[in-house]
């Protein structure tokens, strides 16, 4: 085997680490756990239609029960009733996510809506259409990891995903860069979340890499390497304010393989018709 293929085959991890988190993720990829959109009943109709734009209706279930679902999102055009008061004291009890969109007049009146924390309501005016975009950031970023089974059905939620994901391991990674002082007893911990973050994205996009794979796919995509190097370098240059510079360069080494690889399966990504089913890299 030439001496590039070696390197690309090994990982800077235990096989065994690397394959718990394979099979971890296979897991909850398998997860059927739909959006449910509920509250005023033609408004919640148009939104379901709006999320499901290009992927699969049956995750998003209209004014469905709450069990079982990922998240909801709950619309109302008018002040809180009880009806509503219940359903959303009700995904409170479930620790379901609650996104409530507030339209029309109702969005001006209300200060704030029970059981839903106030940066997860988004108010839309007379006459606006459904933030959509909006609507998908604020889920991806209440439910984390647990969106990219969801995204991979709903193409709408793909990209919010992703940059979520993004930013959240690219955090991550700068605590751990900036906290561990040994020269390089940060990197299989910075490694195993950076393939944890390409491993989600490729999720969110309806991907699914084996352990033989995986090594080729980093290789495509980046390693980041050069970013640990680097901040190697710079430790010895500025020991004093040396942590500052490890955990930044953490974090732009880790966002920059996030976002090559978010690159990489948008212009690749199919539609996941079946819950738990996911096309192979490559």
């Amino acid at each position: 085997m030439p001496a590039a293929d070696k390197k690309r085959s090994k990982l800077p991890l235990n096989p065994a680490t690397v394959a718990g988190l394979l099979r971890e993720l296979r897991a909850t990829a398998a997860a059927d756990e739909p959006l449910v959109v509920a509250g005023a009943r033609a408004l919640a109709e148009a939104l379901r239609g709006e999320l499901a734009r290009g992927g699969v209706a049956g995750a998003v279930r209209e004014q469905g029960p709450l069990e079982g679902a990922a998240a909801l999102v709950y619309v109302l055009a008018d002040e809180v009733g009880e009806a509503d008061e219940l359903t959303l004291r009700a995904a409170d009890r479930a620790r379901l996510p609650v996104v409530c969109v507030l339209a029309g007049p109702v969005a001006a009146r209300e200060d704030s809506v029970p059981y839903v924390l106030q940066e997860n309501v988004i108010r839309v005016e007379g006459g606006e259409g459904f933030p959509v975009d909006a609507i998908a950031r604020r889920l991806a970023r209440c439910l984390g990891e647990r969106a990219t089974p969801l995204a991979a059905r709903l193409p709408v939620l793909r990209r919010p995903v992703a940059e979520a994901l993004i930013a959240r391991f690219a955090r991550q990674n700068a605590v751990i860069g900036a906290a561990v002082f040994v020269p390089g007893a940060d990197l299989p911990a910075l490694t195993l979340n950076q393939i944890r973050l390409v491993l989600r994205i490729a999720d969110a996009y309806g991907f699914e890499v084996d352990r033989e794979r995986l090594p080729e796919l980093l290789a495509v995509i980046g390693s980041g390497l050069g970013f640990r190097a680097l901040a190697r370098q710079a430790l010895g240059l500025i020991p004093i304010a040396g942590w500052a510079v490890k955990g930044g360069v953490a974090y732009a080494g880790t966002r920059t393989l996030g976002e090559a690889a978010q690159r990489y399966f948008e212009r690749r990504a199919p539609v996941t018709r079946v819950a738990g089913e996911r096309a192979r890299f490559p």
